[in-house]
């Protein structure tokens, strides 16, 4: 077995879920979950096929972004993965209906951070095994860290203030 890693490309203002699923009906299951979180989001997601014709199947309400989205999953290679990027929306808005598609089986990010993809690849094909998200700590947070961290969820909208 070889591992290596794939530079996940993150197109500028925009997150990405990546994850495991097992079926085709994820593409369409994915937009409809994505349309109906937030109806406002840009996005594009593409799913890679492990059998039959094996092709990256693609979808989305952005062209740029259903590119980006093809272009990942043509780098990482792997079978029975997806990828969604999107725009105008965060991951948390969206991942817990990610989640419950039926047809996802893991989700291995949800960041807008660098990123990379940690592949295995055997005779029979590639898989991912995991992913590097951001950097390392650079330290503990101190009490003026914390004003800071309450202050951006307030900022966003997420707690009230």
């Amino acid at each position: 077995m070889d591992l290596s890693t794939v530079k996940l490309d993150i197109p500028k203002d925009c997150n990405i879920i990546l994850g495991q699923t097992h079926f085709i009906k994820t593409v369409e299951d994915l937009y409809e979950v994505m349309v109906g979180q937030v109806p406002s989001c840009r996005f594009g997601l593409a799913f890679s096929e492990a059998s039959a014709e094996c092709l990256i199947r693609s979808d989305g309400n952005d062209p740029e972004l259903i590119k980006a989205a093809v272009g990942s999953m043509q780098k990482i290679a792997a079978g029975h993965t997806f990828i969604i990027v999107m725009k105008d929306a965060f991951p948390i808005n969206v991942l817990n209906a990610v989640k419950s598609c039926p047809e996802v089986c893991t989700i291995f990010c949800a960041t807008a951070n660098p990123a990379e993809a940690v592949i295995a690849e055997t005779g029979q094909g590639r898989g991912i095994i995991g992913v590097i998200d951001g950097s390392p700590p650079k330290g503990v947070e101190q009490e003026k860290d914390k004003a800071s961290r309450l202050d951006l969820l307030r900022k966003f909208g997420y707690k009230r203030g």
